[in-house]
């Protein structure tokens, strides 16, 4: 009987409920893998200067490692444009879930058209942010030279920043090439079997995730409602309950329903501080005593439930 590509896709190679939800996490998501162009703010001194630096310790120069910082990262500018940076990298996380391979995570395909529609948007804003940073970047290289002294080389710095700092994106496949069929049908059922595996990884690194962000979370909502400081209840920031709810509904989105156990914890968590303001909290002592009670459960199981759970083997390969 000859082989199909149909037939090798259907090979089961795990327990079925493993399998159903790898294959729901393959069949429903599209990876995406975010990359940035970034000018870098430090060079290696030359031999020459680094057996000059050694000399005034009396050290050979082979055996000194040093680096100049080439502009003044704690400018105003500076700190805008890798604020940005961050925050189209959060986003990019906050949207998607990993996948065992560096750079890359996945996002469910209901969702690209409203990444990409964001990133397009925020690429234009660090785009922004360079020409606002392009403004200071001959007064930040005057103070550079001012203060390297002999160090400062001119061509260290290029005459533009323009095409220094970019951010990408693509969707690489992360399919078994169907070519392979026709070459080597035992390659391509390996391939098959490897592919499936990492969506298995994948749903894994996706519980770990989850469990440990709601666990940070409620831990640290839990620690600021517990007890007082000179007396007084201790203070929480607004953030404390809102992180929790935007935790809810990023687990909403992208939850696979891999783990009943996560999936029930995840739920009485959310109705412990369901339509609680932080305000209520300050001002109501009975109220923050029942939420910090019901959340130290909560905390409890899922200390239990992340000792309990298998050391991970999972690795991650280099892009």
């Amino acid at each position: 009987m000859s082989t199909t590509i149909e037939n090798l896709n259907n090979v089961d190679l795990s327990t079925p409920t493993d399998t159903n939800h790898a294959e729901r996490l393959r069949t429903t998501c599209v990876a995406i893998r975010l990359s940035f162009r970034w000018f870098g703010t430090r060079k290696t001194l030359t031999e020459s200067q680094k057996s000059q630096a050694a000399n005034t310790f009396g050290a050979a120069g082979n055996f000194l490692s040093a680096r100049k910082k080439l502009i003044e990262t704690d400018h105003p500018a500076w700190k805008e444009l890798t604020r940005t940076r961050w925050r189209i990298h959060s986003y990019w996380h906050a949207m998607s879930l990993p996948y065992p391979e560096t750079g890359i995570r996945l996002i469910p395909q209901e969702s690209v058209a409203e990444l990409d529609g964001r990133l397009r948007q925020m690429r234009e804003e660090l785009r922004e942010a360079v020409e606002r940073l392009e403004d200071h970047y001959a007064e930040m290289k005057y103070a550079a030279q001012d203060r390297l002294g002999s160090l400062y080389n001119p061509e260290d710095y290029p005459s533009r920043l323009e095409n220094l700092f970019a951010v990408s994106w693509d969707f690489p496949s992360v399919e078994p090439p169907s070519y392979l069929m026709q070459l080597s049908p035992e390659l391509y059922r390996e391939e098959c079997d490897r592919m499936q595996q990492r969506f298995r990884e994948a749903i894994q690194l996706a519980e770990e995730a989850f469990m440990t962000e709601l666990s940070q979370l409620v831990s640290h909502l839990t620690e600021r409602l517990a007890g007082d400081e000179d007396g007084r209840p201790k203070i929480f920031r607004d953030t404390a309950v809102t992180n929790l709810d935007t935790f809810f509904e990023r687990f909403r989105r992208l939850n696979i329903g891999s783990s009943e156990q996560l999936d029930g914890l995840v739920e009485q968590a959310r109705q412990v501080v369901r339509g609680i303001s932080p305000r209520e909290l300050r001002q109501n002592n009975s109220l923050r005593q029942h939420v910090r009670t019901e959340l130290s459960s909560v905390q409890s199981v899922l200390d239990g439930l992340m000792i309990d759970r298998p050391r991970r083997n999972i690795q991650r390969r280099a892009k």
